[in-house]
């Protein structure tokens, strides 16, 4: 009967159409579990590979490098140096690195070769390690004018580790119709003991003969201050002042004894791998007897050690005879050998 009972109930059913607020509620609840991604709006892009960056110089830069390098010279490796880091800034670094390395071996090497000629001249006699120049000039004429002069002259300089020394010898004669015209005579020694690479303190020991402008002979002995205004390989100028003792034996009044006051320049000028400029200029301030002398001179390399020099002359002498001008000047052509 119970069985019975259900099948009728069952054939009495009526079919009940699904909720759609139940099935959204079941499928909310399945969705983790069945969900399917939509399709991608737009294709997916095609992954890019590439390749590393240079790191290297390139061959040809780094072959124009390396020959700049080999030449030895350190304008051509700078310049170089530069266009390789314009041309490849990637591989900057290297191209610097390279200059440095280089930089480093030549201040080695310079060091090095320093040390052996400081080590040489400790261990020279005060005969060696001398270089300078010998200077000669002539010169005769005749027909209206019978004339003749020479000249002659000699510098020198030793560069020692704490002293310098230099010298310098001139001889100037000229003769007209026989008869003496000048006649001038100049030596000068002087010692620079260094302080730095600039500074200096100097002494000096000179003689002059010129009796033309009043004087047989001039002592002069001094000392004082030097200071080297550019030290360059091309350009060089020296600055000196100090007090000096001169005694001089005039030709037409009585011999004095005075002190004065002492200044001088030189200038050592390279305008050309073959041409040098020199000037030099001293100025003796003393009561009654001022004088100052200064010439500039120019040197054409001609073959090996020897030049050719043009040079302009200038000798004031504040107390010449009366009949005498207080003014001297000179242009003279001369042959100079270089010793070293």
């Amino acid at each position: 009967m119970p069985l019975l009972s259900l099948a009728l109930l069952a054939s009495q059913a009526v079919e009940v159409p699904p909720d759609d607020t139940s099935l959204a509620v079941i499928e909310a609840e399945l969705a983790p579990i069945i969900y399917i991604a939509p399709p991608p709006p737009r294709p997916l892009p095609m992954p890019r590979i590439e390749p590393p960056p240079p790191t290297e110089l390139p061959p040809a830069v780094r072959a124009m490098l390396d020959a700049a390098i080999a030449s030895g010279d350190q304008q051509a490796v700078a310049t170089v140096t530069k266009l390789a880091r314009q041309a490849a800034p990637w591989a900057s670094r290297q191209a610097q690195a390279l200059k440095d390395g280089y930089d480093a071996d030549i201040a080695e090497k310079r060091a090095l070769a320093q040390r052996k000629k400081e080590e040489a001249i400790a261990a020279a006699g005060f005969f060696d390690y001398w270089s300078g120049t010998l200077e000669f000039g002539a010169y005769r004429s005749t027909g209206n004018s019978d004339n003749a002069g020479i000249f002659a002259a000699a510098k020198g300089e030793r560069e020692g580790l704490r002293v310098r020394h230099r010298f310098d010898l001139r001889l100037d004669l000229q003769e007209d119709d026989n008869e003496l015209s000048k006649e001038r005579i100049v030596a000068n020694y002087q010692p620079n003991f260094k302080v730095d690479d600039r500074f200096y303190i100097y002494g000096i020991a000179g003689y002059e003969h010129d009796r033309f402008l009043g004087y047989d002979n001039r002592f002069t002995g001094g000392g004082g201050i030097g200071y080297t205004l550019f030290t360059g390989p091309r350009f060089k100028v020296d600055l000196e002042g100090g007090p000096a003792v001169r005694y001089t034996d005039f030709t037409d009044q009585e011999d004095a004894t005075s002190v004065a006051g002492r200044l001088s320049q030189t200038l050592r000028w390279k305008i050309a791998p073959t041409a040098n400029l020199i000037q030099d200029a001293t100025f003796y301030l003393e009561k009654g007897a001022t004088n100052a002398s200064t010439s500039i001179a120019l040197d054409t390399k001609v073959l090996g050690p020897i030049s050719a020099r043009i040079t302009y002359n200038v000798q004031y002498e504040g107390n010449a005879p009366v009949n005498r001008a207080d003014v001297d000047t000179q242009t003279r052509a001369t042959l100079v050998y270089t010793f070293k």
